[in-house]
C-alpha cells in the first residue's frame, strides 16, 4: 500500500468522522475519494469524501474586509495559519486480518490518527463489490447524487482500460439500489452525464 497521508482526524463516530489537515495538503484529497484510516496494521477504516471545508478565524475575517490583501499576507494565511482544511468522510467498510467488509465498522478511527489516500491497489480490492453503496445512499447529510458520481468516476480511471465496464456495472448498481428514490437517481444520473 502507498502510504499518502492526507490529514489526521479530528473527530469520528461508526458512520463516519472528520479529518483536518493544511492547506498545503489540499492538493491530494478530493471530493468522492476513497480514504482509510489505519488503527492497526490488520484493521483499517474505509471512507468517501463528501464534504470539503475551510473554517475562518479572526484575522481572515478581518482580511476580507481591506481593500488590498498583499501576497505576503496570502501566501502567510495559506501556508502558516493553524486553522485546519477539514474533511468531512462517510464510513463505508473496513478492513480487517486482509478481508474487506461494506459493513459499518466495528469501532471507528481515534483523535489524531493519520488518514490516508487510497492508491489504485486499494481502490480496486475495495471496489471490485458495491456493497457499500448502500452506505452512500442511506447518507443523510451528504449530496448522496454528486459524491456517488464522483466516486464511480474515480474509481473507474484507477482501472484503466477496464475502467469504462466497472463504472457501467457500477451505474447498473445505482440504478438498481435507487430504482424507488427517482430524485437521487435522476441526481445520481444527471452527475455522471455531466462529466461523461
Amino acid at each position: 500500500m502507498t502510504q499518502i497521508e492526507i490529514g489526521r482526524l479530528l473527530s469520528a463516530s461508526t458512520t463516519g468522522f472528520v479529518a483536518g489537515c493544511r492547506v498545503s495538503q489540499l492538493n491530494a484529497p478530493a471530493f468522492g475519494a476513497l480514504v482509510r484510516a489505519k488503527l492497526t496494521d490488520d484493521y483499517h477504516v474505509y471512507g468517501l469524501i463528501y464534504d470539503i471545508h475551510i473554517n475562518d478565524d479572526g484575522l481572515v475575517r478581518q482580511l476580507v474586509t481591506s481593500e488590498n490583501v498583499s501576497d505576503d499576507v496570502m501566501r502567510d494565511n495559506r501556508e502558516n495559519r493553524i486553522v485546519p482544511v477539514e474533511m468531512s468522510i462517510l464510513a463505508v467498510g473496513y478492513e480487517q486480518n486482509g478481508k474487506i467488509y461494506h459493513l459499518l465498522p466495528p469501532r471507528p478511527p481515534l483523535s489524531l490518527d493519520v488518514i490516508y489516500k487510497c492508491d489504485e491497489k486499494d481502490i480496486l480490492r475495495f471496489t471490485e463489490r458495491f456493497g457499500y453503496f448502500r452506505h452512500v445512499i442511506g447518507a443523510q447529510d451528504a449530496p448522496v447524487g454528486e459524491v456517488l458520481a464522483a466516486h464511480i468516476l474515480q474509481a473507474g480511471k484507477s482501472r484503466g482500460a477496464d475502467g469504462a465496464r466497472w463504472v457501467e456495472s457500477a451505474t447498473q448498481e445505482a440504478i438498481t439500489l435507487l430504482r424507488d428514490d427517482y430524485p437521487t437517481l435522476m441526481s445520481v444520473l444527471g452527475a455522471l452525464a455531466d462529466v461523461s
